[in-house]
């Protein structure tokens, strides 16, 4: 008799505990829903980086960066390569998967911020409010630090010009 009320205290532990993280998972998703008041005095401020998802730099090394007109192929070669060995558990190229995809990136972004959030997604997560957007857009995954050089980065954004 003992071991059959056991069995079933154990059971309803599990039961409230699945119940639990179900509710937790539910609540912590949240919604899009803009939650500031009319009080706050930043909800009327506008910033560039708002404004224009092209002018934002990003937050990192890399400060000014000018492309030329000609694609470089053997940057572009050692790009496609690191991209495919680091970046692709997340980014697929055609679609939107955990992150957006690069394709067209450039139209979208700035060349510094690629980078930026290449070299330095920890901080770019932390404080740029762009980078805060796309998070919540893609339901809170955050961009793991691949530890790239600055050439390896470089190189995989010429890479994103040929897609």
């Amino acid at each position: 008799m003992i071991k059959y009320f056991n069995k079933i205290f154990n059971m309803n532990k599990l039961l409230y505990l699945l119940i639990f993280i179900a509710f937790s998972v539910f609540v912590s998703c949240g919604t899009k829903e803009n939650k500031s008041s009319n009080n706050d005095v930043n909800s009327t401020n506008t910033t560039t980086e708002t404004q224009d998802p092209k002018m934002n730099k990003g937050i990192g090394p890399i400060t000014s960066l000018i492309l030329d007109e000609t694609i470089d192929s053997v940057m572009v070669k050692k790009g496609k390569d690191v991209f495919d060995a680091k970046c692709t558990a997340c980014h697929k190229v055609d679609k939107t998967y955990i992150g957006p995809s690069p394709k067209g990136i450039l139209e979208r972004r700035s060349p510094e911020f690629v980078m930026n959030m290449i070299l330095n997604p920890e901080k770019m997560i932390a404080e740029n409010e762009l980078t805060k957007q796309m998070v919540a857009e893609f339901n809170g995954a955050i961009m793991a630090n691949q530890n790239l050089t600055e050439e390896e980065a470089r190189a995989v954004l010429e890479y994103f010009r040929t897609l």
